[in-house]
C-alpha cells in the first residue's frame, strides 16, 4: 500500500494511507494512536475570557482602591468606624462591576459552535460511533442527512451531498459537494450521503478558530467609562505628591511632627488626610455611571432587549451607522412562498381553471411541500398548499442540488401523472415554451425572488430492467408554472429604518446572501439607496479598496464572515461609531468587532454570546427605546459629571491649599462623608432618573470640566475665606470651624446642584427645597450634632458662614452665565 508522508508542527512526522484505502478501511488502530498522542485530536478548546480571579483582581486591585482601602484601613485601625462612610460607594462598584462582568463570563463560556452528538467515523475498515473529542486528523467520518460537520476536511465520496453552510457563510443555498471539495465544520447536511477526510481537527478548525476570537473578552467602548478613566489616570498620577503635602500640612498643622507624635494629635492628623484623600476620589461618579446603566438594563430587560454588557444602552445613542445583516435580521430568516404564476399549459392539466385554483396542481405542490426531504425551498410551501393526494406516489426521485429538480408520479386521481419541481435552468430547457418563461424566470429573479418551475409529464422515465424510477426527464414535459419565493422582511423593519434615518444615522446592509436578493430585501424594507448591491466576492478581504467601498456604498451581498469584520473595521477607521445587527455565526467576528453587536433572539448562541445587546423577541422596534434610554443616561451622567467633577476638583485644591497653609483640615471623613450625600449623591439618584431627550453630542468630559473647575476654584477660596476668619480673627474651635465650613459648602455645593438642575421643573425645584431643609435639619438636630461634632454656631460665626456662601454663591451663579457649561436638556 502507497503511502504519503506529511508532518504536523509541533508533532512528530507520521504516515498517512491514500485516499483510495482511506475510502475502504480508513485509520487504523495504530494510526489512531500515534495522531492522539501527537495531540492531533478534535478536542475542542475550553479557555475561557478570563477567570474569576482574573475579573476579581481587575476590579479589586486599582489604585483608587488602594488608597481608599489604605484610608480605610487607617480609620479601621484608629477606632473610628463611624468614619467609614466613603468606603461604601467603593464596595458598591467593585460588586456591581465583578456581577456584570461574571454573568458576561459565564455567558461567554457558554459558546460553542459544534454539538456534542458522537460522530461516525471509519476505523479499521468498520463504521464506529465515537464522541467528537476522540476524532484525529485524517480520519474518515460518515456523513449523512443532518448531521453536522464537526472538524475541517476534504470530501473523499460523495452521493448527492448537499450541505447547509449559511450558519458560516450567510449563503443560503445549499452546497453541492464533491470529492475534494472542503467541507468546513459547524455546517450540516441537508441531503445525501458521504465520507470526508479530516484536515484540521480541533483548535485549528474552521469553527474553534471563530469560537476562539469570539471567547476573547473585550469590553464595550464607552464614551462615559473612557472619560471616567481619563480622570482616574490624571489623579493617579498626582495622588501620591498630593498625598504627603496632604498629610505633612495636618501633622504640622498640629505642632510638626515631633510635637503630633508625642501628643497623640498625629491620630487627628491622620483622620483629617483620609479625609481630604477620600473627597479626591470621584467614586460616586463611577457609582453613578455605573447605577444607571443597571437600571436601564433593568428598564429594558422587561420590554425584551437584553444588555450583556451595562454601557451597551450608551453606545447605541452615541451609533452613527448601523450594519444590518440581511437574513434573520432585517429579514424573518428562512423562505416564504410568495405567489404562483400559471403558464397557459396549465389548463390542460385542470379543467376547473376559475380563478386559476387548479385542484391537482395544488395537490402536488402539497406533496412537495410536505415531503420529509424537501429542501427548505420546496418546504416553504406546506402552509400555502396543505393538501396531498390521499394516496401514496407510484414513484419518487428525491432532490438533488446537483440535477436541482426532484419528481413524483401519481397513478390516479386529480395529481395523476409525473410533476417535476425544480430550479428554471434545470427544467425549462426541456419545455417547449422556454423561450417565453426564461425572461420572465430572469425578470423575477432579478427583482430580488427565488424562482422555481412546477412541469408535469404522463409519467416518469424508468430503468427498463428494475421499473424503479431515475433521474432523468421525459421527452414530453410541459410547463405548469412560475413559483415565487421570497424572504419576508420584518414587519418593524421599515419603521426602525426611518427612526434611524431621521436621527441622521447612516444605514447599510452587509449579507453574506446574493446581492440581487440582498437589493431586493433593502428596497423592500425602505432604505434609500441606488438600488444596486456590490458584489463583495469581487472585492479584496481588506485594504483601502474595500474601505473606499463600505463607505461609499449602502448594500452588500457574497459578504464572507471576515471581510464583514473589515468592513466594520474600515467604517471605524473612518471615525465612525458602528453597529452590527446579526442572528448566524458568519456574523459573530463583525459583532465583536464593531462597537455594540446587536443579536436576534433567534441568533445562533455564540452569537448571542458575543454580542452587548440581544433583541429577545426579534423585534427590530425596540431599537429606538434603546436610543432613547441611552440618551438619557448620557445627559444625565454629563449633568451629574459637572456636579462630581467639581466635587473632585475642589477635594484636590482643598487638599493642597490645606497641606501648604499647614492648617488643619476643616472636616472629618462624616462630616465630608454628609455634604457629599446632599449635594450629590441623594440628588444624584434623582437626576438620574427623570426623563431626557436630548441628542447625544461629544465631549462630554471636556464640557463638564470647563465648568467645574472654575466652579471648584470659586468654592475652595469660599472654605478658606470661612477657614481664616474662624482661626485667625474669631479664633474659633476646631468644632465651630468644622460647622461653619460645612455651611459655606452646603450652601455654595447647593448652588452647583442648582446650576446643574436647570431647567428647573416641579421636581428639581421640591429637590432642592429638600436638600436644603435637610442642611437645616443636620446642624439642628441634637444627635446629628453629636454625630458630625458640630456645635451650633453663634450669631456673628453663622453670619460670617452665611455672608461668604452667599458671596460664593453669586460668584458661581455669573461663572455658569458666562462660561460655556454642560449641556443639560
Amino acid at each position: 500500500m502507497a503511502r504519503t508522508t506529511i508532518s504536523a508542527q509541533p508533532a512528530p512526522s507520521f504516515e498517512r494511507p491514500e485516499d483510495a484505502h482511506l475510502i475502504e478501511y480508513g485509520l487504523d488502530s495504530a494510526a489512531v494512536a500515534e495522531r492522539t498522542a501527537a495531540g492531533l485530536t478534535n478536542r475542542q478548546p475550553d479557555t475561557t475570557s478570563r477567570t474569576i480571579w482574573q475579573i476579581a483582581r481587575a476590579h479589586l486591585f486599582t489604585v483608587f482602591n488602594l488608597v481608599l482601602g489604605s484610608c480605610a484601613a487607617v480609620v479601621i485601625a484608629l477606632g473610628r468606624w463611624l468614619d467609614l462612610l466613603f468606603v461604601l460607594a467603593a464596595v458598591a462598584n467593585v460588586v456591581i462591576g465583578f456581577v456584570q462582568e461574571y454573568a458576561a463570563k459565564k455567558e461567554l463560556d457558554k459558546i460553542s459552535l459544534l454539538r456534542r452528538d458522537p460522530s461516525v467515523v471509519l476505523r479499521n475498515g468498520e463504521r464506529v460511533e465515537i464522541p467528537l473529542e476522540q476524532i484525529v486528523v485524517d480520519d474518515v467520518v460518515v456523513l449523512r442527512r443532518g448531521d453536522q460537520v464537526t472538524a475541517d476536511g476534504v470530501v473523499l465520496h460523495a452521493d448527492g451531498l448537499d450541505a447547509d453552510e449559511s450558519l458560516m457563510t450567510g449563503e443560503n443555498d445549499a452546497v453541492v459537494k464533491n470529492p475534494g471539495d472542503r467541507m468546513l465544520s459547524g455546517s450540516s447536511i441537508l441531503s445525501g450521503n458521504g465520507l470526508y477526510r479530516v484536515t484540521e481537527a480541533g483548535s485549528d478548525s474552521h469553527a474553534s478558530r471563530i469560537t476562539n476570537e469570539a471567547r476573547l473578552f473585550s469590553q464595550i467602548n464607552s464614551e462615559l467609562r473612557a472619560g471616567l478613566n481619563k480622570v482616574v489616570k490624571w489623579i493617579s498620577i498626582g495622588i501620591a505628591p498630593i498625598m504627603a503635602i496632604v498629610l505633612n500640612g495636618q501633622m504640622v498643622a498640629r505642632g510638626g511632627w515631633d510635637a503630633a507624635l508625642s501628643s497623640g494629635a498625629w491620630r487627628d492628623a491622620l483622620i483629617s488626610s483620609v479625609a481630604s484623600i477620600a473627597a479626591m476620589i470621584p467614586q460616586g461618579l463611577a457609582l453613578m455611571t455605573t447605577i444607571s446603566f443597571a437600571l436601564a438594563a433593568l428598564k429594558l430587560a422587561r420590554e425584551g432587549v437584553l444588555m450583556q454588557e451595562m454601557a451597551a444602552v450608551e453606545v447605541l445613542a452615541r451609533v452613527d451607522v448601523v450594519c444590518f445583516d440581511k437574513t434573520g435580521t432585517l429579514t424573518e430568516g428562512g423562505v416564504h412562498f410568495g405567489s404562483a404564476e400559471y403558464t397557459p399549459s396549465a389548463q390542460l392539466v385542470d379543467s376547473a381553471a376559475d380563478d386559476q385554483t387548479l385542484p391537482g396542481t395544488q395537490l402536488a405542490l402539497g406533496w412537495f411541500g410536505h415531503d420529509p426531504d424537501a429542501n427548505p425551498t420546496a418546504a416553504a410551501l406546506r402552509t400555502a398548499y396543505p393538501h396531498e393526494p390521499g394516496h401514496l406516489p407510484q414513484g419518487v426521485v428525491p432532490f438533488s442540488s446537483a440535477r436541482r429538480w426532484s419528481a413524483v408520479e401519481f397513478g390516479s386521481g386529480r395529481a395523476a401523472g409525473a410533476w417535476f419541481l425544480g430550479a428554471p435552468e434545470a427544467l425549462l430547457p426541456s419545455v417547449p415554451d422556454a423561450a417565453e418563461l426564461n425572461p420572465r424566470c430572469a425578470e423575477l429573479a432579478a427583482a430580488g425572488n427565488r424562482t422555481l418551475v412546477l412541469c408535469r409529464a404522463d409519467a416518469l422515465v424508468r430503468d427498463e430492467e428494475t421499473g424503479h424510477p431515475v433521474a432523468e426527464l421525459p421527452s414530453s414535459i410541459s410547463s405548469v408554472g412560475i413559483l415565487l419565493f421570497n424572504e419576508k422582511v420584518r414587519e418593524d423593519a421599515r419603521d426602525t429604518l426611518a427612526y434611524f434615518r431621521e436621527q441622521d444615522v447612516d444605514l447599510k446592509i452587509i449579507s453574506g446572501d446574493n446581492p440581487h436578493t440582498v437589493a431586493a430585501a433593502a428596497l423592500k424594507a425602505g432604505l434609500e439607496f441606488d438600488g444596486t448591491a456590490i458584489d463583495a466576492s469581487k472585492l479584496p478581504l481588506d485594504g483601502p479598496e474595500l474601505e473606499e467601498a463600505v463607505n461609499t456604498h449602502s448594500v452588500f451581498g457574497r459578504v464572507g464572515p471576515e471581510q464583514k469584520q473589515s468592513m466594520v473595521k474600515a467604517l471605524q477607521a473612518r471615525g465612525h461609531v458602528v453597529a452590527m445587527t446579526g442572528d448566524g455565526i458568519n456574523d459573530a467576528l463583525a459583532l465583536k468587532s464593531a462597537d455594540l453587536g446587536i443579536a436576534m433572539g433567534n441568533a445562533a448562541p455564540a452569537t448571542k454570546a458575543v454580542s452587548r445587546l440581544v433583541l429577545l423577541d426579534g423585534e427590530f422596534s425596540r431599537l429606538p427605546s434603546v436610543v432613547a434610554e441611552g440618551r438619557k443616561v448620557i445627559a444625565n451622567i454629563e449633568r451629574l459629571g459637572y456636579m462630581f467633577l467639581t466635587k473632585t476638583s475642589y477635594a484636590i485644591m482643598f487638599g493642597i491649599a490645606f497641606g501648604l497653609l499647614f492648617w488643619s483640615f476643616p472636616f472629618i471623613p462624616r462630616q465630608s462623608s454628609t455634604v457629599d450625600f446632599i449635594v450629590l449623591g441623594g440628588p444624584a439618584f434623582v437626576l438620574a432618573l427623570l426623563p431626557n431627550k436630548r441628542r447625544y453630542i461629544p465631549g462630554f468630559l471636556r464640557r463638564s470640566l470647563i465648568a467645574a473647575i472654575p466652579n471648584a476654584l470659586v468654592i475652595t477660596l469660599g472654605i478658606l475665606a470661612i477657614s481664616y476668619v474662624t482661626r485667625f480673627v474669631l479664633h474659633s474651635t476646631p468644632s465651630e470651624i468644622q460647622t461653619s465650613s460645612f455651611i459655606v459648602l452646603g450652601l455654595m455645593g447647593l448652588w452647583v446642584l442648582n446650576c446643574a438642575s436647570r431647567p428647573l421643573n416641579v421636581i428639581r425645584f421640591w429637590l432642592l427645597v429638600a436638600m436644603y431643609a435637610l442642611i437645616v435639619a443636620v446642624l439642628a438636630i441634637p444627635i446629628s450634632q453629636l454625630y458630625h461634632q458640630f456645635t451650633w454656631p453663634s450669631q456673628e460665626l453663622m453670619t460670617a458662614s452665611l455672608v461668604i456662601g452667599v458671596v460664593g454663591c453669586v460668584i458661581l451663579e455669573i461663572l455658569y452665565r458666562l462660561l460655556p457649561k454642560p449641556l443639560l436638556d
